[in-house]
């Protein structure tokens, strides 16, 4: 079973003590308005780095081979 992002978001949000208000507001978004992107589960990947930021992490999407190619 795979992890869905809007599930990563809420773990690691948790990890850092922070409510999903206080992460919306970081970002410039209204709290309802994260709150439905959380449920539709979409984001782009620059979304994701300014989200990562914001809670003090950084965003990694890569694509690694066995052989240790990554994209």
């Amino acid at each position: 079973m795979t992890m869905t992002t809007a599930k990563q978001i809420k773990m690691a949000l948790a990890y850092r003590e922070m409510s999903e208000a206080a992460l919306a507001k970081e970002i410039g978004s209204s709290p309802s308005a994260f709150n439905q992107r959380l449920k539709t589960d979409k984001f782009t990947k620059e979304e994701l780095t300014r989200i990562a930021a914001a809670i003090g992490a950084e965003y990694k999407a890569i694509f690694e081979f066995p052989d240790g190619t990554k994209f």
